[in-house]
């Protein structure tokens, strides 16, 4: 029992066995940071947020590869937005999209968590440029550049 079967529980839909198995193992390696992300994983696939954080805390505290050190700022953030605590997700999100700056989706969850702190036209602006960047519509291509101008500055008028 390790890791791969943790994953593999989650896999098959298992996810109070892989959580039960995945805390039995960090009893015995608490330093293990990819065990402390999965844990933290299924806390929040089961609707225990306020559970997941102290995992992602661990995890993040350890080594990780870059692609689940995402996931753990991804995770964190939008935890954190989950139980409102939207300082909190806002400082670990713009960490998070200052060291992953192509990730889209830390902005997606940086312009949910910004809406609910009030900056309303900064989340605006952040999914307009998202969407001029990445969208592959056509319709919203063929505007791609005044909508990514309008994502500078929302409440700018031209006269």
């Amino acid at each position: 029992m390790n890791i791969d079967t943790v994953r593999s529980l989650r896999r098959e839909g298992k996810h109070e066995e892989a959580c039960n198995l995945a805390l039995r193992l960090l009893a015995t390696d608490p330093g293990n940071a990819e065990l402390q992300l999965e844990a933290a994983s299924i806390h929040d696939f089961l609707g225990q947020e306020a559970a997941a954080v102290p995992f992602y805390l661990n995890a993040m505290a350890g080594e990780l590869g870059d692609s689940q050190r995402l996931g753990a700022y991804v995770g964190l953030g939008s935890t954190y937005r989950t139980l409102g605590r939207y300082k909190d997700a806002e400082k670990v999100l713009l960490e998070g999209r200052a060291r992953f700056p192509t990730a889209k989706e830390i902005w997606v969850f940086l312009a949910m968590t910004q809406h609910n702190l009030g900056k309303t036209k900064e989340a605006f602006e952040l999914l307009l440029g998202l969407l001029a960047e990445t969208s592959n519509d056509d319709g919203i291509r063929e505007y791609r550049r005044a909508i990514a101008l309008y994502a500078q500055d929302i409440a700018k008028t031209y006269r």
